[in-house]
This record gives structure tokens, C-alpha cells and sequence, in this order.
């Protein structure tokens, strides 16, 4: 019998990244498999992410480009799921007829079962939430083959109701999963062949605190980090003001931990920064990125920066352009500052103008392409150790991942990935380098 075809397509972070690995390995257990062509698919299901306004409306655009698949293919059925699914629920199915399926980020587990009543012609919308810590249990894992670098989910949700940011709403409260289950799924990647594990969490600074007996995020890297196989560590998101000495230290004595951080700054004005209930000031955040670079020298450094945020003055925003100047981020992710429905901040009126906010966009992000072309031209010359991921850019060359996280192509055998190697850097771009292989190891 010819499998069912599921088309998939996600938005947003890596923690809807690898839910969407999840949902795929779900749903082959009842007969579907994956396609990467729309028109081919029996189910089609969007993972959503509504943490900025232009991801949602970008969502919405493809929604309505989706009835023209329902109508050349009646018996289709078309799915949302992930933060947008969990905000808006019913709504969705009233606001677009041709849906079939709505659930949220709480109800992966029930994927299956959902999927099979669509199937059966029911109109099906779930998006209750576990606010407990049973709810990381019913995650499904992965199943089959695995690419050399797997995420793990440590926790789930945010307790920090940042002014600004809807995800607690979406994912509800923090949620620890237990290390020894963590430790589990890493030894069970390991065996599969996977060199390289990225934890993941909304703000992994704060995992196991609020679980009595359980270790804190540091105790936990020192955990997988003695799991054999698994030769190379990378976490995301952290939170500034939960990073503890602990944490810092781990990048000076654990050798499997990449050096590379995402630190979130948001603002570098004091005044912005308490409108978006960080919890931390410029002078606490600089000392976190001082102390980062003393423990693991040539650390690569990245974060967030949100501008146009209400009543940011232009003096909070050269604050923000002289934070900058001090961290010297390698790569930066910025965007204008977007209301959030249900959010504290949305409440505020409005105050800046939107062309205000689109030139000190787009200066910021001029800025910033100068300091990643700077610390990119850093590495010619260095060799770097490359866990070779497959294919690259060009025929004949192969691609992998550094310390720092950044992408580099150098010329190998197809044969080489899985394995790392040692790559001298020769040229550099704006988002990726170029290398040439010295020698491998396994």
C-alpha cells in the first residue's frame, strides 16, 4: 500500500524546527511520509510561529494561497499548528473555512488520533494546555535516521513575561523535563550516530530551578557531556538575566561545548530595557559578555535586537548602536518592534514614526554587517575543527559547522560526513566561509 504524503512546512525557531521533526516522525507511524512538493501531499499542516507581527502576517499569506490546493484537491486536509494555532484556535477555522485542523503547542502527542478524525471528515480544533510537568512527557521522540546533529528539548514555556513577548501565553509557564530522561534521548541519539546535540528551551539559563533535587542547566551540560559519542554541545535560547557563574565556567573547563552563546540583549538602553521588563540593565549584561569572553577566549557572540520599541528616544537607540559597538556581536538578529496580542506592551500607544523605525533599522543593520564581515575575515588563516554535515554549495564540496556555529564549504568526499575535520579557512562572506581540508578524524 502506497504511504499517505505529508507536506510540512515551519516557521519561526528551533524549538518549532524540531517540533516539526516530531510531527513527521509521528505521523509515519500511521502512514504518512514526508514530500517536499505541495502539490503532491494528502495533508498539509503549517507550524506556526507569532512572536513578531510579520511572521504571523506571513502565515496568514500563505494560508490563503492554500485554498487553491483544497479546492484542486477536496479530499485534502490542511492543518495549523504551533503559537499561532495556540493563540488564535477556533478563530482560525472561523477566519479560514478550508481549514481542517488546529492544534497547539501543548498537543503534539495527539497529532495521530487528530489527523485520523480529519481523515474522516471531522473539523478538529485542540489547543488545551498541561501546565505541569507531565506535559514534556507526551513529547514523541524522533524516530529513524537522524542527521549527525540532533536538538534535544530540555523545557518547555517562559515564566518571564517580557512586556513585549507573547510566548508565555503561547507556551505556557517553564517546564523542566528530568535530566536522566534528557540523558536518555542523548544516549540514544549517540548510538544512531549523531556527533552533535543542540539543547533546546525558551530560556534554558532557567532550567531545573524550579524542580527540587534536579540539577540547574550547567549540571546538565557537565551531564551530557560525559555521554560517549556525543562530541559536541550547543544550547538556545538564554535568557541575560538567569546566566550564572556555573554556566560561564562550563565554557572554560567543558571542552565539548561549542564556543558560541546567543545572548539576547534587546535594547542597550537602560530606560528600554525596564519598559520590556528584562530584569537586567546594560552594566549586568556587559559584565555577563565580559565574563564570556574571559572564560572561553574568541567566543562568537550573537543576539537580538528589537528597535522602535514605544518611547525608545534616539538616544536609547544610540545606546543600543553603542552596546554594539562594545560586544561586537558576530551575527545579530534585529527587527522592529511589533505589538503582540494579550502582551503588556501592546497596551502602550504608539510613538515613533515608521520611517523612524525603518532608519534606525536599517542603521543598525549596517552596522552589524560590518562587525559580521569583521569577525568572519578573523578566521583566514585559523583552522577550524568542522563536524561535516553533507553537501555544500558547490559540486564536490561538503559543508559543516565550527566552534562558532558558522556555516563553512570546503572541497571532500561525500564519504567524510558525519565526521569532523580540520579546515583552514581561506576567504570569507557574509554568511559563510570557505576552507581547504587538511585531515579528518572520526
Amino acid at each position: 500500500m502506497e504511504s499517505k504524503k505529508l507536506y510540512i512546512e515551519t516557521f519561526g525557531c528551533q524549538m518549532n524546527v524540531n517540533d516539526s521533526e516530531r510531527i513527521i516522525s509521528m505521523l509515519s507511524v500511521i502512514g504518512y511520509s514526508r514530500t517536499e512538493s505541495a502539490s503532491e501531499a494528502d495533508l498539509m499542516l503549517l507550524n506556526t510561529c507569532s512572536v513578531r507581527g510579520g511572521a504571523e502576517e506571513k502565515l496568514y499569506r500563505r494560508l490563503a494561497n492554500l485554498r487553491v490546493h483544497k479546492k484542486a484537491k477536496r479530499e485534502l486536509i490542511i492543518g495549523v499548528g504551533g503559537c499561532v494555532a495556540q493563540q488564535e484556535g477556533e478563530n482560525l477555522m472561523r477566519r479560514l473555512p478550508w481549514l481542517d485542523l488546529v492544534f497547539g503547542t501543548h498537543n503534539l502527542h495527539l497529532l495521530p488520533d487528530l489527523v485520523k478524525s480529519a481523515e474522516n471528515g471531522e473539523k478538529c480544533c485542540e489547543i488545551s494546555f498541561i501546565d505541569n510537568e507531565r506535559r514534556l512527557d507526551l513529547f514523541p521522540l524522533v524516530l529513524g535516521e537522524r542527521s549527525v546533529s540532533s536538538f534535544v528539548t530540555v523545557m518547555q514555556g517562559c515564566d518571564n513575561y517580557c512586556s513585549y513577548c507573547i510566548v508565555p501565553y503561547v507556551r505556557g509557564a517553564e517546564v523542566s523535563r528530568r535530566s536522566s530522561d534528557i540523558i536518555e534521548e542523548v544516549t540514544a541519539l549517540a548510538a544512531s550516530g549523531v556527533r552533535e546535540v543542540v539543547l533546546l528551551g525558551q530560556n534554558v539559563n532557567s532550567y531545573g530551578l524550579k524542580t527540587e533535587g534536579e540539577t540547574d542547566f550547567a549540571g546538565l551540560i557537565k551531564m551530557v557531556a560525559t555521554v560517549e559519542g556525543i562530541e559536541r554541545i550547543r544550547f538556545t535560547t538564554s535568557h541575560p538575566k538567569d546566566m550564572s557563574d556555573a554556566l560561564i565556567e562550563c565554557f572554560a573547563t567543558v571542552g565539548k561545548l561549542a564556543g558560541h552563546i546567543h545572548l539576547p540583549a534587546q535594547s542597550g538602553s537602560d530606560s528600554v530595557l525596564s519598559k520590556m521588563k528584562r530584569g537586567y540593565g546594560r552594566e549586568f549584561y556587559l559584565k555577563n559578555i565580559g565574563a564570556l569572553k574571559s572564560a572561553r577566549p574568541g567566543i562568537a557572540i550573537t543576539g537580538d535586537m528589537i528597535v522602535g520599541f514605544p518611547g525608545e528616544s534616539e538616544e536609547d537607540f544610540e545606546e543600543t548602536l553603542s552596546l554594539m559597538e562594545e560586544v561586537r556581536y558576530a551575527d545579530l538578529f534585529s527587527f522592529i518592534y511589533s505589538p503582540r496580542p494579550g502582551t503588556e506592551a501592546a497596551r502602550i500607544p504608539e510613538s515613533i514614526d515608521k520611517k523612524d523605525k525603518l532608519r534606525r533599522l536599517e542603521k543598525l543593520q549596517e552596522l552589524q554587517r560590518g562587525y559580521t564581515t569583521e569577525n568572519n575575515r578573523g578566521y583566514i588563516g585559523t583552522v577550524q575543527k568542522i563536524l561535516v554535515e553533507g553537501g555544500g554549495k558547490l559540486p564536490g564540496q561538503l559543508s559543516g559547522k565550527g566552534e562558532s556555529g558558522r556555516t563553512v564549504n570546503f572541497e571532500g568526499e561525500a564519504s567524510l560526513t558525519g565526521t569532523f575535520a580540520d579546515v583552514r579557512i581561506i576567504k570569507a562572506y557574509q554568511n559563510s566561509l570557505l576552507g581547504e581540508l587538511l585531515h579528518t578524524s572520526l
